[in-house]
């Protein structure tokens, strides 16, 4: 299981770093409009991204 769960951080961490490797422009510009987003955006996009995920690992298991 420990296996399992590096597994998905090193992809997490590999898809993470696609963007900025390709384009740190555009990745710089996402930054700043998250950073004037108000804190209720925020959580609601971190929970629509992780119902997503949860969705995801449900129908691939």
């Amino acid at each position: 299981m420990w296996q399992e769960l590096l597994v998905a951080v090193a992809l997490m961490l590999v898809i993470e770093g696609i963007l900025p490797f390709l384009s740190p422009t555009k990745m710089r510009g996402i930054l700043l409009r998250m950073l004037e987003m108000d804190d209720k955006s925020l959580r609601i996009s971190g929970l629509v991204s992780m119902v997503i995920g949860v969705i995801m690992l449900y129908t691939l298991r």
